[in-house]
């Protein structure tokens, strides 16, 4: 099964969505379901994991409530509050949901470059994996450093890197990101979205040798069996629509076996998020 291990979904409004970027148009407007199904159809792509936007109970809720209805969203990673003294009760609520896969926080928005490592917070961290739930690392390279910690305090935890955590491809700036991102990987319980590299790149000039450096240090460091591919559909569309997302990283592994190229596309996906096979 070929999988987008991250996408999004969402009803516009501004309060909700005030992380869109005033230059971001294209994306104030409702983005669901059936703008997404031909898409996937023309690049190939059979199943898509459908990660939170917001941060509350009731995008956790909708989110659900859509891969119900629609086949090709094979798992959700949602929000639910890790600082709360409920996290159980509420981890307990929603793992009984069959695509319930993980659990986001967008740490790329908090003040406190620790956040992480606040003992609330390890504290929801450390009940995830009694729930056999993922945790997506939503980052930036200034947080890799308490990542990585974070990592190592919990070696039976299952964690994704979101979007390579956005390196400053624009600028072409390569350190301390790679550093820290090799430091990072050395924990074997951690896997890599190639993912969101369009849009931390110019958005109209962007070129294929733009994310070479990038791409080399994350399959350098993760290996082909905890790197799987992800869209960041629609946010990929300020600088490329689906289809170029999908080529640019066809092209990078121009070359590859059958084998690795399933891994990459979705066997890697399959195994971190428990996709059934059937």
């Amino acid at each position: 099964m070929r999988i987008d291990a991250h996408q999004h979904f969402w009803r516009y409004n501004a309060e909700d969505y005030q992380w869109i970027p005033e230059a971001g148009l294209i994306l104030k407007q409702d983005r669901l379901p059936a703008h997404l199904q031909l898409l996937l159809a023309r690049a190939g792509i059979e199943a898509t994991i459908a990660v939170q936007a917001r941060q509350s109970l009731a995008e956790t809720d909708w989110l659900l409530q859509l891969a119900d209805e629609t086949q090709f969203i094979q798992g959700v990673v949602g929000w639910v509050d890790l600082c709360s003294p409920l996290v159980y009760e509420q981890l307990l609520h929603y793992s009984r949901h069959p695509k319930f896969r993980g659990v986001r926080h967008v740490v790329q928005a908090e003040p406190d470059d620790s956040f992480m490592l606040r003992p609330q917070f390890l504290h929801g961290l450390s009940l995830l994996a009694a729930f056999n739930l993922t945790y997506d690392l939503l980052l930036l390279p200034k947080h890799l450093r308490a990542a990585a910690e974070v990592a190592q305090k919990f070696p039976d935890q299952c964690f994704v890197l979101d979007h390579m955590a956005k390196p400053l491809i624009r600028e072409q700036i390569h350190s301390p990101w790679e550093e820290d991102i090799r430091a990072l990987a050395e924990n074997p319980n951690v896997y890599c979205k190639i993912s969101g590299m369009v849009t931390e790149a110019a958005w109209d000039s962007w070129k294929l040798a733009d994310f070479k450096y990038y791409l080399d240090v994350v399959f350098d460091c993760f290996g082909r069996d905890r790197l799987m591919f992800g869209s960041d559909w629609p946010v990929c569309t300020l600088a490329a629509d689906y289809g170029e997302t999908v080529f640019i990283v066809q092209e990078y592994v121009h070359g590859w076996s059958k084998a690795d190229l399933d891994k990459l596309f979705g066997n890697n996906a399959m195994n971190f998020y428990r996709i059934p096979t059937a």
